[in-house]
């Protein structure tokens, strides 16, 4: 199920950790965050690690595919164009770093699919674009969000926490792209 089909933030944080069933390593955490020497004083990787990794990698190619489908949309005027790229670029880079982690804990990393059910025959135009980028993003936020506070190690939770930021920026800079408050709630729910 992707995070553009659910209903709410909750949701989509029940979605990440439920499809995964399990919880981030520090290990894990610590290779996603590009700290090997951190992971390695932590033991390896576990099949469980792997699994939620795959899970995380599954969304972020969702979100590069998602991205690469409003550019081609051919909706979206060229600041706001250069603006979805970057995002995506983003995407790209939590994703391969994402698939680097999951080789070094001796998983396979799932591929991108053939095809997503996003919503384009709806996107007509500039703002429908980039409010469908907001809610993928807004589900990102959530299921990141939902994984931070469950590792004892403070830098491991800000490891994670560094993914959540760049979720929260994008999903801010579109709302007020699109003409709504950047940040709505002094609290993410």
């Amino acid at each position: 199920m992707s995070f553009l089909n659910l209903p709410n933030p909750l949701a989509a944080r029940r979605l990440f950790l439920g499809q995964s069933g399990l919880l981030l390593s520090g290990t894990a955490v610590a290779l996603l965050a590009g700290r090997d020497a951190l992971a390695a004083r932590s033991g390896s990787g576990t099949h469980d690690d792997t699994q939620i990794l795959n899970t995380a990698l599954g969304a972020e190619l969702e979100a590069v595919a998602a991205y690469q489908a409003g550019a081609e949309s051919k909706q979206l005027q060229k600041p706001i164009l250069d603006l979805v790229l970057t995002f995506q670029g983003h995407h790209k880079a939590h994703a391969a770093l994402l698939a680097k982690t999951i080789e070094q804990l001796g998983g396979k990393p799932v591929s991108a699919k053939s095809a997503y059910n996003f919503p384009v025959d709806q996107l007509k135009s500039q703002e429908d674009v980039l409010r469908f980028a907001a809610k993928l993003e807004q589900g990102a936020v959530s299921a990141y969000l939902g994984a931070v506070p469950l590792f004892g190690n403070r830098d491991l939770s800000k490891a994670a926490a560094s993914i959540l930021g760049d979720e929260a920026m994008h999903w801010a800079v579109l709302r007020q792209a699109v003409g709504d408050v950047p940040v709505p709630l002094a609290f993410m729910a």
